[in-house]
Parts: structure tokens; sequence; C-alpha cells
């Protein structure tokens, strides 16, 4: 249960916030699944309300129990975020695409769940020491702990989360401590010898997303179709946008998935762009206060855990944006909070509860 002295320190505006983005995406969904030649069916924004609810109770679970016994069980929960991972090759086995297992009913992805599994087991591993105190053996075992899911969800495949996890290693490293040469280095040898590794074990059509957004004309009709789309809807919004649910690239299906990880062509068509900066500045007031919530956190473990999820939701907003607009080859993350997505809204959840949790103990 919570102690109710710990209520006086939860953030309801980061709370505020984070339901106001949520509103956003509903109506967004609404607008991206009600035209005349939608394929898909038109109660999706239906369920993604049920998405929110079923998220906020993620909130107030993760809330009510003190991180640092979250932080003691990240072996356990790791362990078990790894067998779902496992399980759903197998379940799936056959299928094009091997990301979700059904649980009573639903649809979960358990990769979503992967990223806050290993921030909580590799913090609980960094809590008490600097970088330097620790040994190339435990640098090497840390490393491992994040290639072992890693590579599981690449073999889903799940490109843009199996990506995000590598960054998320490096933030928390940089927040245990690393120096700043020993982080380069890493950078370094991860910019030479990652691209080539990573290219063997990518299948065909993900290759052709990244040589398409090398050179954009090289199959304009194939995997370069949906970002060059893409960015005429962006283009055609203009100062004020084309108005709700009238958006012509989104809703005569120029653009594929654009309910889901391309969301925000559709957003930046119809509110055009004072709409994409009222919600871009909304991000970044979430962002900005995950960074006041870790700069006062009263121990190691809260301050890395609150940089590591700042950087894992920044890193998603990035790179969305940046596949829409172009300037970023497409990796398939959602857009948080809006994106159509029940694992990831609840994942979303978990993070803010991980946060208002960290707030609401630093005077514990």
């Amino acid at each position: 249960m919570i102690d109710r002295r710990l209520l006086v320190n939860f953030d309801w505006i980061l709370l505020l916030v984070t339901i106001l983005l949520s509103g956003i995406g509903v109506l967004l969904i609404y607008s991206a699944t009600s035209g005349p030649f939608s394929e898909v069916r038109q109660g999706l924004y239906i369920k993604q309300i049920y998405w929110i609810f079923i998220g906020l109770m993620a909130m107030l679970f993760v809330l009510s129990i003190d991180y640092h016994h979250l932080a003691r069980w990240s072996p356990v929960l790791y362990v078990l975020n790894l067998l779902s991972l496992v399980y759903v090759l197998y379940y799936t086995r056959g299928r094009s695409v091997q990301r979700w297992i059904r649980i009573l009913g639903m649809n979960i992805q358990p990769s979503e769940f992967t990223k806050f599994c290993l921030i909580l087991l590799l913090a609980y591993f960094f809590k008490e020491k600097k970088f330097r105190d620790i040994s190339i053996k435990g640098f090497v075992f840390a490393c491992i702990l994040t290639i072992i899911p890693t590579l599981l969800i690449l073999k889903q495949p799940d490109l843009g989360t199996a990506v995000l996890l590598i960054p998320l290693l490096l933030a928390l490293l940089y927040v245990s401590g690393i120096s700043i040469s020993w982080l380069l280095g890493i950078i370094g040898i991860g910019i030479g010898l990652g691209p080539p590794i990573l290219w063997f074990g990518l299948k065909p059509y993900q290759k052709n997303r990244i040589l398409s957004f090398i050179n954009p004309n090289l199959d304009p009709l194939g995997a370069g179709y949906q970002v060059t789309q893409s960015k005429i809807a962006v283009g055609s919004g203009g100062l004020w946008g084309q108005g709700f649910q009238c958006g012509t690239q989104c809703r005569l299906k120029f653009i594929p998935q654009h309910h889901t990880d391309f969301i925000f062509s559709l957003l930046a068509e119809e509110w055009g762009l004072l709409g994409s900066i009222l919600t871009l500045g909304l991000f970044l007031f979430l962002l900005l206060k995950g960074l006041d919530i870790c700069a006062n956190a009263k121990d190691r473990l809260g301050v890395i855990i609150s940089y590591s999820i700042v950087v894992t939701l920044a890193f998603h907003i990035i790179i969305n944006v940046g596949m829409v607009i172009g300037i970023m080859p497409v990796t398939g993350l959602p857009l948080p909070f809006i994106s159509y997505g029940g694992s990831a809204m609840m994942g979303n959840f978990i993070a803010i509860g991980l946060l208002q949790n960290i707030k609401m103990r630093r005077f514990d």
C-alpha cells in the first residue's frame, strides 16, 4: 500500500501532460481510422482508450511498490522477460513477424517491457559503485545482459526496439560514472563494427529501408514510398494544418500505418506546424520533468533509473519524428502515448510510474 504521506510528492502536472498526449493520440487514431478508404477497424480509438486505462492501472501498481524493492526483484523480472521473448519465437513459429503473444484475450508484445527490465537490472548492478571501480568482467557482464534480449528481439524481427537497447546501455554507463574517453571509445568501436555485423542479420526489407533512406529515389514506389508520402503529408499541413479529418494523404491511404508508426505525419497534415510544435512542446516538458526528478532523486539508484527512462523516451520521440520527416531510416518505433498500440501504451505509463515512484520517495 502507498503511505499517504507520499502522495504529497505525487506530480499531478506530469500525469496531466501524459493524459493530454494520450488524448491527442486518441483523436488522431479516430481521424486515421474513420476515413472512407480506411482498411482498419474504426473502433481502434475505443481500444486505445481501454489501453490508456490499463496503462493507468499499471502506473499505479508500479508507483505503489518502492523502487528499491523493484530493483531487488529485477533479476527475476529480467529472466521472466527473456522467457517471454523465447516463448514468442516458439509460439509464433512460421509467421513472418513474431512479436505478440495472447494473454487474457489481449495481444501483448514482451519486447516493449524489455527496456524497463533492463533498466532496473543494470541500475541495480551499477547503484553502489562508479564504473572505474567495476572490473572488466563486470562491464562485459553488463554488455551480455543487453546483447541477449537484443538478439532475441532482432529475431522477431523488431529492429527499432533492438537498436534502442544499445544507446540505453550507453546512457546507463554514462550516468553510472564511465569516463568520457571510455564512452567515446565504445561508441567508436560500435560505429566501426556495428553496422557491418548488423547488416548481415537484417531482413531484405530492412536493408531496402536503409538503402532507400540513403537514396530516396532508389525505390520510390517500394521501400521509399511511405517516407516520400509522409514528407508530402507533413509539408501539406502548412502553418495551421488542413483541419481535423481533412488530411488527404493519410485519409486516402497514401500512407500505410498512419495510425501507428507514422501517426506524426497525420498530426502534421491535419494540425499543421503549430499543432506539431505544441505536441513536441508537451514531449519536451515531459522530458524536462523527468530530468528534474533525476536531479532531485534521493539516491544513486533513483538517478540511474530516472535518467535511463528519460533517455529511452527521448530516443523514441527523436527516432519516430525523424523517420516521419525523412532524416532517419524507418525502424518501426512508435510515438509514445500517441501511436496506436496496447503494449507500448502500458510501457509508457510504466515509465511514468517509475518516475513518479522516485519523486514520491525522494524524502522518504
